[in-house]
């Protein structure tokens, strides 16, 4: 019907069932359309009509649906020698854009990878005198009508438009509108009645539970005469999930699905054609346009969505007049769902039989054999399986870039061992610097300083810093009266103490030697006994005595004023024996009798401010 109307030129919409022949419907008024050299050695065109670029364009919403109209269309111009191309997403772009240079005559495409070559000026599209949309309104419910839309708009207004599809929703109506000029609407029907599938595919729905659908699967797999059988899943995890446990079981299946790579589904695709599996299992990618001959089952593992998804998946099966078997498995939870279905279908199946795998009826109606369990008998696995169908490396994209991943990662790795060495290279320099510059202000190093040398690169920044800051300001403090000595020994340490706390040693013995080079007195010696590491606690006890005195205005060092104020108390009373006795290492206790005993009425007086300002 299809076939007068579209060579003579005319916009058409063709409406039909599924497995009726649209392909070649559109297919044959496309190639006739294509000027080729053939035609000019046999004198129907001129050589100028003859270009490189594409002159025919059909866009298809599925990446297996676009493979297998390209090859129909290829095997439909072999004598005439037509160049067809199928581009599609998924493989590398270097192939498609080689051959489009080459020339190309029908172009077959999905809409996404067309508007990225026409984008990349690598398409041509202002030859094309026809256009068909294969499957049109499956191309709105997947959300390609805008750039369906961004196609037509870069194509020449002077062209044949058709549209193909087994179902006609409004959308599709308007698309036709907008976009075609006086179409002829063509719509096939027979007496079966209209919406449904051809009458020799039979139907069965059984109410199932979820947990006995796989057994179920398996024994329906092992009816009589059953062929290849294709299982059509709702989600992506469901159909890898199936596939699995269908392989566990000895059947050799394969899955289509949208989580897959583009080359494992064209191999699963592959074994299914060639007979090296007989189970295909695949989500409603697959359902769609796919015709694979020797197809006798078709299950619905769980509900379609709608009843044109039901119309297009259980028309796999029973296609140019043979005839097939579509068995719809419903849960509990999609009963409401599939009474949508049989009702917008007019089918007799609104209340499903519940049916487990071990039912009667089931083996009954299917044909499955008495006593057939739900694994295959291993006499009967004669399918040479998944495994034996090469997958073709179709350079899809990431894969060059992981490759060049690898030495670059290696460098990472690296990077952090060479950053480390330069750091404890510039600490270890710092260090020494640091330590020769302060090695002048220290006093001559005795036995116990000069085993420590060689440790003293390792000590933190800090400390060494703070011996530097602390004798250059014990430097600058003049010769004056023993108590202006001890304020400014208690300032300079009460900054230097805050930046760390372990550099207090240090901090004392440069500090103690500049106090004993003012004094000029025997005091000195005390002060260095004094500053010894364990004299923390008297640092309490002898700060509050120099407290008495008004110039001792900020002691916050305990350790370091006591030494310096228990030299100027010293110094007052004009007794060094007392000093030095009470300042010695073991003798904490009496260090405090002795330093309290000249003022012990001001430490009384005195005591609890100062331990607040310190």
């Amino acid at each position: 019907m299809t076939l007068p109307v579209a060579l003579s030129g005319t916009d058409v919409i063709g409406q039909a069932k599924t497995g009726t022949g649209k392909t070649l419907g559109f297919g044959l008024p496309l190639l006739e359309r294509v000027t080729v050299p053939a035609d000019v050695e046999a004198g129907r065109a001129e050589p100028g009509q003859l270009t490189d670029a594409p002159q025919a364009l059909v866009v298809v919403p599925t990446r297996e649906l676009c493979q297998q109209v390209t090859n129909d269309l290829l095997t439909a111009g072999k004598v005439r020698n037509v160049r067809v191309l199928a581009i599609y997403g998924g493989r590398a772009y270097e192939p498609q854009v080689e051959a489009l240079k080459k020339g190309v005559d029908v172009i077959v495409g999905t809409p996404g990878r067309l508007l990225d070559l026409a984008g990349q000026r690598k398409l041509d599209l202002s030859h094309i005198r026809g256009l068909v949309l294969d499957e049109a309104d499956e191309m709105l419910d997947l959300g390609f009508l805008p750039d369906v839309e961004k196609i037509i708009n870069l194509l020449p207004a002077k062209r044949q438009t058709m549209l193909f599809s087994a179902t006609m929703p409004g959308a599709v109506i308007g698309l036709a509108r907008r976009y075609m000029s006086q179409p002829t609407h063509i719509r096939a029907t027979s007496p079966d009645g209209e919406g449904q599938t051809v009458a020799n595919t039979k139907q069965f729905v059984y109410r199932a539970h979820n947990m006995d659908k796989p057994e179920m699967v398996s024994r329906i797999l092992q009816a009589d005469g059953r062929g290849l059988a294709m299982i059509f899943c709702r989600t992506k995890r469901t159909a890898a999930d199936i596939a699995e446990q269908l392989e566990r079981r000895g059947f050799a299946s394969g899955a289509v699905h949208g989580d897959l790579g583009q080359g494992a589904r064209e191999q699963a695709l592959r074994a299914f054609r060639n007979g090296k599996v007989d189970v295909l299992v695949c989500t409603d990618v697959a359902a769609r346009g796919i015709d694979v001959e020797g197809v006798t089952h078709v299950v619905n593992y769980q509900s379609p969505e709608d009843e044109k998804t039901y119309l297009h998946r259980i028309g796999r099966t029973g296609r140019a007049g043979a005839s097939g078997t579509a068995i719809t498995l419903v849960d509990w939870d999609d009963i409401p769902r599939w009474q949508l279905i049989n009702k917008a279908l007019e089918l007799d199946f609104s209340d499903p039989v519940e049916t487990y795998s071990t039912s009667p009826h089931l083996y009954e109606e299917l044909g499955i054999p008495e006593g057939t369990k739900g694994v295959l008998p291993r006499a009967e696995r004669t399918r040479a399986g998944l495994r034996a169908e090469e997958v073709e490396d179709l350079g899809e994209t990431g894969g060059r870039g992981g490759r060049g991943r690898g030495p670059r990662r290696e460098a990472e790795e690296e990077r952090p061992k060479r950053t480390r060495t330069p750091r404890q290279r510039r600490r270890t320099r710092g260090g020494t610097a640091l330590d020769d510059s302060a090695a002048p202000a220290q006093p001559a190093a005795d036995s116990a300083d000069s085993a420590d040398a060689p440790t003293e690169p390792r000590t933190p920044r800090r400390r060494r810093r703070t011996r530097a800051s602390a004798s250059t300001a014990v430097a600058t403090v003049p010769e004056q009266a023993t108590e202006q000595a001890e304020v400014a020994v208690a300032t300079a340490e009460a900054t230097a103490e805050p930046e760390a706390k372990p550099v207090r040693r240090r901090t004392r013995k440069a500090a103690e030697t500049a106090v004993a080079t003012a004094e000029g007195t025997a005091t000195a010696t005390a002060t260095d006994e004094a500053e010894a590491k364990p004299v923390r606690r008297r640092t309490r006890k002898t700060a509050e005595a120099p407290v008495a005195e008004p110039d001792a205005s900020e002691p916050q060092p305990r350790r370091r004023t006591r030494k310096a104020a228990e030299a100027a108390v010293a110094t007052a009373e004009g007794t060094a024996t007392a000093t030095d006795d009470a300042e010695a290492k073991p003798v904490r206790r009496r260090t405090r009798k002795a330093a309290e005993a000249p003022a012990a009425e001001a430490v009384e007086a005195e005591a609890k401010p100062v331990r607040r300002r310190t």
